[in-house]
């Protein structure tokens, strides 16, 4: 499976998959997975349809592999970009999530920072070492703002709420709220720079390498049915709407990377970019999944267990894509162009 036919020797492809699928949706074995994946370039380094393939080839084989490796590899990223890189001992994770009601804020301290409130939407809290989280600075007006911070998540202060998380898709990556009190932090970038970096863009479109992936993993359970038994005009239909599901979704994820690389996906013409992927990505998962199941009914996931995962494990991730509200977040983004994008 690639994004570009010359990205990965398929020797190796073929070893990651194996990797991936050895972990069958367990989060500790994700995470041992994640960790040894220190030789995948970053994006915009000129190997981005490199890091693309990993994530997607990894999310073929088992979703949770791929989710918690592209949280940590993002993670990595990030602190790539800022200059601060992390120890080949360390797991981490990305906490930016905002939700209302709740409030993470950060103090100065001297050199360092306080992490007091809590933060949602914090996933792996209980199992990773290290995150990257977000929060609103408060004290002198000349720091106010919203800014990200490296915390090491085995201080007693922080409390994971692991028991929140009731969910039958990636169930075993716990994405509950955390609560931090008087937790030691340290700055990474200024004001605002974790949203203003390059980076946030390519990571949403690393994100939808890994919907892309899972799609991939559905759609071949519709082949491998069409392989055994010669499937009539209706599923040759069905098989057809998947493959120009996955096949546009394949280009999209394609073209990206190349523009990434390019220098064409800085700024707004990253977001840009990021907005259509992630859009163009998220209809095919649904497409996919729709086709799929008319396609073979109810046996697949009531008798196949690796199958039916994959599909709860997919349905719940792609709905970090808002749907109608990122469409039209999109809509607003090419008005403000003031020229037509066709």
């Amino acid at each position: 499976m690639r994004v570009e036919s010359n990205v990965r020797p398929s020797g190796l492809r073929s070893d990651l998959a194996d990797s991936a699928g050895a972990v069958n949706g367990d989060a500790r074995r994700a995470l041992v997975l994640a960790s040894g994946l220190a030789s995948i370039p970053y994006a915009g380094e000129g190997c981005t349809a490199q890091l693309f393939d990993t994530l997607s080839t990894l999310a073929a084989a088992d979703l949770t592999a791929a989710r918690v490796a592209e949280a940590h590899l993002d993670a990595l990223a990030i602190l790539h970009q800022a200059g601060r890189p992390a120890r080949p001992d360390q797991t981490w994770g990305v906490f930016a999530a905002e939700g209302p009601g709740t409030a993470l804020t950060a103090t100065r301290t001297g050199d360092r920072w306080r992490l007091d409130g809590t933060k949602l939407w914090c996933s792996l809290a209980g199992l990773l070492s290290h995150a990257l989280v977000t929060a609103h600075v408060v004290g002198a007006a000349g720091d106010r703002g919203r800014r990200l911070f490296a915390v090491d998540l085995r201080h007693p202060g922080v409390t994971a709420h692991d028991d929140v998380w009731v969910a039958r898709g990636l169930s075993e990556v716990t994405s509950g709220p955390v609560d931090f009190v008087a937790v030691t932090a340290d700055a990474v970038g200024d004001q605002g720079w974790y949203l203003r970096r390059p980076g946030f863009a390519w990571g949403g479109i690393g994100v939808a390498a890994v919907w892309w992936g899972g799609a991939v993993g559905v759609a071949r359970t519709l082949y491998a049915a069409a392989e055994r038994r010669p499937p009539d005009q209706i599923g040759l239909a069905h098989l057809g709407a998947v493959d120009l599901a996955v096949t546009g979704s394949r280009l999209a994820i394609a073209a990206a990377a190349a523009a990434i690389d390019a220098g064409e996906a800085d700024g707004t013409a990253g977001s840009l970019l990021a907005a259509r992927v992630r859009g163009i990505v998220a209809r095919s998962v649904d497409e996919v999944i729709f086709h799929v199941g008319h396609a073979l009914g109810p046996a697949p996931l009531a008798l196949d267990a690796r199958h039916a995962q994959r599909v709860a494990d997919l349905q719940l991730y792609v709905r970090q894509h808002h749907a109608e509200r990122d469409d039209a977040a999109l809509g607003e983004m090419l008005v403000t162009r003031g020229s037509a994008p066709w």
